[in-house]
């Protein structure tokens, strides 16, 4: 049968600079600062889990869109408050976003 997606939200709630491993490791660590393809508090609106939302990184969309589908087929992480929520972050080791993912009300 069809499987139905619930609208959700992805929300920016951190941009790190993981300082620790830049200076250890970049060739140029001074030029290593938080990501500028997304900003603090950007609001992404999914509804469909199959399509990248306009504005996002494709890379950060690879590596959130797993908790999108989860939480678009109403299926939830255990050790989270909200069961409609999760987080998740760009695999960007030296400049991480973590994004909030909500089923939003329909």
């Amino acid at each position: 049968g069809l499987i139905m997606f619930h609208k959700c939200k992805a929300t920016v709630v951190q941009r790190g600079v993981n300082r620790d491993l830049a200076d250890a490791y970049l060739k140029k660590p001074e030029n290593c600062s938080a990501c500028t393809r997304v900003a603090d508090h950007q609001e992404f609106i999914i509804s469909n889990p199959f399509e990248m939302p306009q504005g996002i990184c494709p890379w950060a969309w690879a590596d959130i869109r797993p908790f999108i589908l989860t939480i678009a087929s109403g299926g939830s992480l255990g050790m989270m408050k909200n069961r409609h929520t999760a987080l998740a972050t760009c695999s960007d080791l030296f400049r991480p976003v973590t994004f909030k993912i909500e089923k939003m009300d329909e």
